[in-house]
């Protein structure tokens, strides 16, 4: 296979390695939100404190609906989509 100057080789290890760290990234970034929704979940389930009359959990789960577009955004710009 012949390989021209200023196209470099794609399946060099260096270029692996490098898209390994981002992928991991994106995956994490991703998963947030899910373990934040599913997992925590049991762990804040309380009543007190309130937050604007809300009960915790309520609040919680309000406030990862309202960042989970956050983390996906930041997925998006690491995968280069935007």
């Amino acid at each position: 296979m012949r390989r021209h100057a200023a196209c470099p080789s794609l399946g060099s290890p260096s270029v692996a390695s490098a898209a390994k760290p981002v992928k991991m990234l994106r995956l994490l970034l991703a998963a947030i939100p899910i373990a934040a929704l599913s997992v925590a979940v049991p762990l804040v389930n309380r009543i007190e404190p309130r937050f604007f009359g809300l009960p915790f959990l309520l609040c919680w789960i309000v406030a990862w609906v309202l960042l989970t577009p956050v983390f996906l955004w930041a997925v998006g710009r690491l995968e280069k989509r935007w």
